[in-house]
């Protein structure tokens, strides 16, 4: 199955007095980069959220954003330090009385002395958390493969249009190869001819000549490879498993046949189709750069 390297998931579910937040998203790259963005309290998650999407995602530059609320609002005890507080407030209340000042302590003066208070996190169930967080990451990971499959089923329906377009070509090609060697022969005979008459004209010489051309333009080995890449090309695009290595490799072998089909065109209706050819191989390179 062909599957695009770009992609969006996104769930959301209150579990366990939490509500959790998971979105994915992706990009093309040539290997599995994976980054992610968590709650600094919750970073060990992180890693295990990597290996988890490793699973299904083989290739492509993919972000994951997790946010996770308490709704009961016991993320962490404050205790206050009373005899630490009752110290400040004497100890402001005697500068008052040395200095003449009005005394005006209130609670928002204690605020500022921030040793007076201690916040302590409450621990939780670092598994039983993980366990939550990886169960709404299963549903957004749902809906982001089944994204990038549907790009991919688009891909390989453009892919499949391009391939019967170089097919056609190649066709064009293969009718106007065996003119080409004829076509020399009777440029050959008419020139000695216009220099020589009818006179003294070796025409077993001619036909010799004209089989070394004929041997140095052939093109057959080059068409026969084509339309073998061409078939493993299709084939490819019915295996489930990642494609996208596998069909760059295929592109080069393509571009390199028709390039050498190019070099040997002596053919005004070859040549463009070989510009033709490598116009639709380009369009190919390009899709393919999306595929996983």
């Amino acid at each position: 199955m062909v599957r695009s390297m770009t992609g969006y998931g996104r769930e959301q579910k209150i579990i366990d007095q939490r509500d959790i937040l998971v979105e994915i998203k992706s990009v093309n790259h040539r290997y599995y980069e994976f980054s992610a963005r968590l709650p600094r309290a919750y970073g060990y998650i992180e890693e295990k959220l990597k290996s988890f999407m490793k699973g299904s995602i083989y290739r492509g530059k993919v972000e994951v954003n997790v946010t996770i609320n308490n709704l009961n609002g016991k993320e962490a005890s404050i205790r206050a330090d009373k005899i630490l507080a009752s110290g400040y407030v004497n100890a402001l209340r005697d500068i008052n009385k040395e200095l003449g000042l009005s005394d005006d302590i209130s609670l928002s003066n204690l605020i500022k002395f921030s040793d007076i208070f201690t916040v302590q996190k409450i621990a939780e169930d670092e598994e039983k958390l993980w366990n939550d967080v990886k169960e709404v990451a299963e549903s957004a990971l749902e809906k982001f493969v089944i994204m990038r499959n549907s790009e991919g089923e688009a891909l390989k329906s453009d892919l499949l249009g391009k391939l019967a377009k170089i097919s056609g070509l190649l066709e064009k090609v293969e009718k106007a190869a065996p003119q080409t060697a004829a076509a020399y022969y009777e440029r050959l005979l008419t020139k000695l001819k216009e220099i020589l008459g009818d006179n003294n004209i070796d025409e077993q010489r001619i036909v010799t000549e004209a089989a070394v051309f004929a041997e140095k333009i052939a093109i057959d080995e080059e068409t026969v490879r084509l339309r073998s890449h061409i078939n493993q090309f299709i084939e490819l695009l019915e295996a489930d498993e990642p494609l996208g290595r596998k069909l760059d490799f295929l592109v080069q072998e393509i571009n390199r046949e028709v390039n050498t089909i190019g070099s040997k065109a002596q053919d005004l209706e070859i040549t463009k189709c070989v510009v033709d050819l490598k116009s639709e191989i380009e369009k190919i390179r390009e899709q393919i750069q999306n595929i996983e």
